[in-house]
């Protein structure tokens, strides 16, 4: 009985605090605007951070993070789900010295556009103007692959020497996945922190997948002292064939932003408003 008490208090809370942010602003002075059709900009940027083969534990002296940054946009569709779409831009990187794998002495760094289009939900509809907006969302895109490694003073693009003997596609699909919240600071701009995983159907965003090709494969001596790197700190060869990277589990990058929306109107109300100028005509 006692349970059945506090569940029934909780809900009851719940339900107070919904009902307070649906009051927040009201329904754009009090008129009900249909959501269909409402488009906003969004610009976002933050940090962005590498899981991969090169990583095998958190270093919180080395994160290898990166900045990220994004602009995009939002087309309502409901009173809860909008399409989103966003041209995004980050940088990541990692180093072996610092990882249980250190003999094997690979590092990368890589600064690459992406793309992506899915779909958002918000917690609280469009007309009640909450003033706090909690979400989820969930999208699917492309990135480019630009991994680059740092060699005797010079950054050289890895994708084209091969180094584990074969070419690999480098626009593979990202599948995105994240939550946030927003919080208004005036009818039209709202500001809000978002955390996001992108998981990339490829295990190359760093340059690492398999293992230690055959150096006669490769196409050039650059390519090979890039493939195997361990000589470079005083360590034999690695045998062909030996583990270079982990090839079952495929890289991904994490994004946390400050993000900044801004309202700019109604595609139906604008509509509207150039039937009634070419009426006045």
């Amino acid at each position: 009985m006692k349970n059945k008490r506090s569940t029934l208090l909780l809900l009851y809370l719940i339900f107070l605090v919904s009902t307070s942010f649906g009051q927040g602003a009201g329904k754009y002075g009090g008129k009900y605007v249909n959501p269909f059709g409402v488009y906003s900009v969004t610009a976002g940027i933050g940090i962005a951070y590498y899981m991969g083969d090169l990583r095998d534990a958190i270093d919180m002296k080395h994160l290898g993070m990166g900045p990220s940054l994004s602009i995009g946009g939002l087309y309502r569709v409901t009173e809860h789900f909008s399409a989103r779409g966003e041209l995004r831009f980050y940088q990541v990187s990692a180093d072996q010295k610092y990882s249980r794998n250190a003999d094997n002495n690979l590092s990368f760094r890589t600064r690459n556009p992406d793309i992506n289009l899915g779909i958002q939900a918000d917690l609280f509809s469009f007309n009640s103007q909450s003033p706090v907006n909690p979400y989820l969302f969930a999208g699917v895109g492309f990135t480019f692959l630009n991994p680059k490694a740092s060699y005797q003073g010079s950054w050289y693009s890895l994708a084209p020497l091969t180094t584990e003997g074969e070419k690999y596609n480098r626009l593979p699909l990202v599948f995105t996945g994240g939550i946030g919240v927003s919080a208004k600071y005036s009818e039209k701009l709202s500001f809000g922190l978002e955390l996001c995983n992108n998981f990339v159907q490829s295990d190359y965003l760093d340059d690492v997948s398999t293992f230690y090709p055959n150096p006669d494969v490769l196409p050039s001596d650059l390519a090979r002292a890039l493939s195997d790197r361990s000589p470079e700190i005083g360590l034999p060869a690695r045998l062909v064939g030996g583990v270079r990277g982990g090839p079952k589990v495929k890289d991904s990058y994490l994004f946390l932003q400050v993000r900044a929306t801004y309202l700019i109107g109604n595609r139906m109300r604008a509509l509207e408003r150039k039937r009634l100028r070419c009426l006045k005509l």
